[in-house]
């Protein structure tokens, strides 16, 4: 595998004339990426999970590799890759943007192509407004109910709750009251379910307790998932033919259980440094910026200009971004800063003005909402350039 010097040395011939700071996706990582998430799904259909990419080109580039549907972070996101030609698009969360919601209504192409998520009768109510303001005729609207997939394990009085505050449907019984609910409401069809387990997805493989942890969810959840099904044929009187789970770090194990129709994935594309912790698959970044230096205040020390781009989540060390460049890393006291970065090294060479020095973002397509166009990059080559989400003047989430 390519080593991180010879990588950066690569990225800054190829962006020699591009100033920074500059984003860059290396397409031939990009491909060998999309091919080994499909091949982890083992033939289990691969949704795409757009904001993790957040460019519109690559989205379709992934599609064509053999990825079948998005997930999108909103109404209005699908609504826009569906005027862009994708004909399936998984809201994979819930939305109260009435507007959005309306505009979907009146649209019978976007009606077919848009699928909403659901875990509440209040969200429920207002797609039934959007559609009697709209009044319009066409084909049902797609919804999708997502079932929370935390590991909950109780002994005695003390009760255990591994992973996120998703959803309040957790319970079969939870799940197949508000799918009753959906089968009685005119202009509505219940399509599946979403069960992402993001305590398996979601975190990395950091000691024995997360591992053990991981293994127990992943032995727990296809039997609630398997209830959860049963509860909602019972209510609505078929089954679904949507059933949704995984994410880039748990893929195998989604896709193993059969009544899984599709797993979702987008970060494993990039590889952003939060997965570098993952047994289940050997990192190959492929997403990168660069930043020029604009000072050396002394010996081991250089600063380079901007390059603030922290991720979301929980404020600490794992959301700043990593340095590729070699024997470089960020200062403890000012981390990655607004306007500049100051580095130090007590091994590499020196850095000097006007030299370029590698990260890459902490997590996947938050990179991209701060850069209006991406380099795509093969070999040490600049092949071509292209709008991001903002660049294209997008901003959904």
């Amino acid at each position: 595998m390519e080593t991180s010097g010879a990588l950066a040395q690569r990225l800054t011939h190829a962006t020699a004339l591009v100033a920074g700071p500059v984003a860059v996706v290396d397409l031939d990582r990009f491909d060998a990426n999309a091919a080994d998430l499909l091949r982890r799904a083992g033939g289990t259909p691969v949704r795409l999970a757009a904001k993790s990419v957040r460019v519109r080109s690559l989205v379709h580039r992934a599609l064509d590799a053999g990825f079948q549907g998005v997930m999108t972070t909103s109404v209005a996101e699908a609504l826009w890759h569906a005027g862009h030609g994708v004909r399936d698009a998984l809201v994979g969360y819930p939305s109260v943007d009435a507007a959005s919601l309306r505009a979907l209504a009146r649209d019978p192409q976007a009606r077919a192509a848009v699928t909403l998520m659901l875990d509440d009768v209040a969200q429920l109510a207002l797609v039934e407004k959007a559609l009697a303001d709209v009044g319009t005729d066409g084909p049902p609207v797609g919804v999708c109910l997502d079932v929370d997939a935390s590991l909950r394990l109780a002994l005695g009085p003390l009760t255990f709750h591994a992973g996120t505050r998703r959803s309040p449907l957790h319970d079969p019984a939870d799940v197949g009251r508000l799918a009753a609910r959906v089968a009685t409401t005119h202009g509505v069809r219940l399509r599946g379910v979403m069960t992402y387990e993001a305590q398996v997805a979601g975190l990395p493989d950091s000691s024995a307790a997360v591992r053990a942890m991981k293994r127990l969810s992943a032995r727990e959840l296809p039997a609630r998932r398997a209830a959860v099904l049963d509860a909602v044929r019972d209510a609505v009187g078929r089954d679904v033919e949507l059933v949704n789970a995984g994410g880039t770090g748990s893929l195998e194990v989604s896709s193993s259980d059969p009544r899984v129709t599709e797993v979702t994935a987008g970060s494993g594309l990039y590889v952003p440094a939060t997965f570098d912790g993952y047994r289940s698959f050997r990192p190959v970044p492929s997403a990168f910026f660069g930043l020029d230096v604009v000072r050396v205040p002394g010996p081991g020390f250089a600063t380079a200009f901007a390059g603030g781009y922290v991720a979301s989540g929980a404020a600490g060390p794992s959301r700043l971004p990593r340095v590729v460049t070699p024997g470089w890393s960020l200062t403890r006291r000012e981390g990655a800063g607004e306007v500049q970065t100051p580095l130090r090294s007590r091994r590499a060479g020196a850095l000097h003005v006007g030299d370029r020095v590698w990260f890459r973002h902490a997590k996947a397509g938050e990179l991209m909402e701060r850069f209006e166009s991406v380099h795509l990059v093969q070999g040490d080559q600049v092949v071509d350039v292209v709008p991001t989400y903002r660049g294209e003047r997008k901003a959904f989430a």
